[in-house]
């Protein structure tokens, strides 16, 4: 009776892991058909592609796209801008989150729960975009990469997930560093920060990938074209390719300035993405044991 109680377990454990295998192979295929076919189509002509679509005949493909985009100076601007605001907000935004993350997973640090709620309400209120704009410009940061960099650098999910990372630290640790006579400095910079390298990779990770990909902050608070992000000025080239209200006068230019534009979507897509997917890689040992290390005690 045991033995076939366990070969009922073990066929339903297989069952449930055939099912998610099925649910893996479709969500890993939901993205890669997207990306395939980015990629392929930024690479046709548009006009094979708006009527026939994705084809393999390399004969209708065409490097018209990548060639308009690289060109442009203001393209290159950009992507220095862009680099300087990822890694800048990176580093900082870490910086304060750990920094912060530390005296909040103390139990003896008096005020942890004023500032805890402190913290939490921000999440859930904001002063809005008027009143945000208004204090950029008090501070004197408008037209700045500091407009666009100090006012999102401090998360507080991302210090709720450093704080309870600090928790899972051994509490040995600590008292091995008051033995030897480290300080709160010494123990925080040399002994705990290099320990939590898989959470300040994850963290990392996301803020340069949440810059990177911004381009509102910069709309908003950045006039001079000289210092927009890459974003901006991609999303730019596609506004300038669009066709416009009352051209109908000139239909063939219309439509090419359609078909342009619907090329350069997916150029302008691969562009902003390629640095993204070098340098996923790079952090992938450390998302894998840091993603779910703020999970393991609450």
């Amino acid at each position: 009776m045991k033995e076939k109680h366990s070969t009922k377990f073990f066929t339903q454990d297989r069952l449930l892991l055939t099912i998610g295998y099925l649910l893996i192979g479709l969500f890993v295929l939901a993205i890669i058909v997207p990306m395939i076919y980015i990629i392929i189509a930024s690479f046709m002509d548009p006009v094979t592609l708006q009527n026939n679509g994705i084809t393999f005949d390399f004969s209708k493909w065409t490097l018209t796209a990548y060639q308009r985009v690289i060109s442009n100076a203001q393209i290159w601007i950009g992507f220095k801008n862009a680099v300087v605001y990822s890694v800048l907000f990176t580093v900082i935004s870490v910086g304060v989150t750990m920094l912060a993350a530390y005296p909040m997973s103390r139990a003896d640090f008096k005020g942890r729960g004023f500032f805890n709620i402190i913290f939490m309400i921000t999440m859930f209120f904001g002063g809005g975009l008027i009143p945000t704009y208004l204090l950029i410009g008090n501070l004197g940061l408008l037209d700045s990469m500091w407009a666009v960099i100090l006012p999102g650098a401090f998360s507080v999910w991302n210090m709720v997930i450093a704080r309870t990372y600090y928790r899972g630290i051994p509490g040995e640790l600590r008292e091995a560093a008051d033995v030897d006579g480290a300080n709160e400095i010494v123990f925080f910079f040399k002994i705990l920060l290099p320990v939590c390298t898989p959470v300040i990779a994850v963290l990392a990770l996301w803020q340069f990938v949440g810059m990177w990909n911004s381009y509102f902050d910069a709309m908003i608070y950045l006039n001079d074209s000289a210092k927009q992000p890459l974003q901006l000025v991609l999303r730019s080239i596609l506004i300038q390719n669009q066709p416009e209200s009352g051209m109908i006068s000139d239909m063939q230019s219309t439509a090419q300035r359609a078909q342009l534009a619907e090329l350069l979507k997916y150029a302008t897509i691969i562009i902003s993405s390629l640095p993204l997917l070098v340098m996923y890689p790079f952090f992938q040992k450390y998302f894998d044991s840091g993603i779910m290390a703020g999970a393991v005690k609450g």
